[in-house]
């Protein structure tokens, strides 16, 4: 049975950091991308980042300079490092994993594996 299990999330105030990592057991992923997306109360669910199997990167713009994926195969887990958090990154975090190892993609539909998120509050 595969499962993803994401760890790092809390309370952090504004300008602060935090470090989510995604640990997957069941099978291995290290040539399939993996990502991370986000859903705010209230909110659709929406892509944040993405890592290919190669180690290829994708942010959304709102993101870019702040926040950094990355990979360690060895322990089939990925990571999400988070600086200069802000209060609009507030939301439930999961990680995601494409088992068709496909192409980077920014679309939930695409990702065939989801863990059962972490919550992520950035207070002002």
């Amino acid at each position: 049975q595969v499962q993803l299990v994401e760890s790092g999330g809390g309370l952090v105030q504004a300008g602060g950091s935090l470090r989510l990592s995604c640990a997957a057991s069941g099978r291995t992923f290290s040539r399939c991308p993996m990502g991370w997306f986000r859903q705010g109360t209230g909110k659709e669910r929406e892509f944040v980042a993405a890592i290919s199997g190669s180690g290829s990167t994708y942010y959304v713009d709102s993101v870019k300079g702040r926040f950094s994926i990355s990979r360690d195969d060895a322990k089939n887990t990925i990571y999400l490092q988070m600086n200069s958090l802000k209060p609009e990154d507030t939301a439930v975090y999961y990680c995601a994993a494409d088992a068709r190892c496909g192409g980077l993609s920014v679309l939930t539909s695409v990702y065939d594996y989801w863990g059962q998120g972490t919550q992520v509050t950035v207070s002002s």
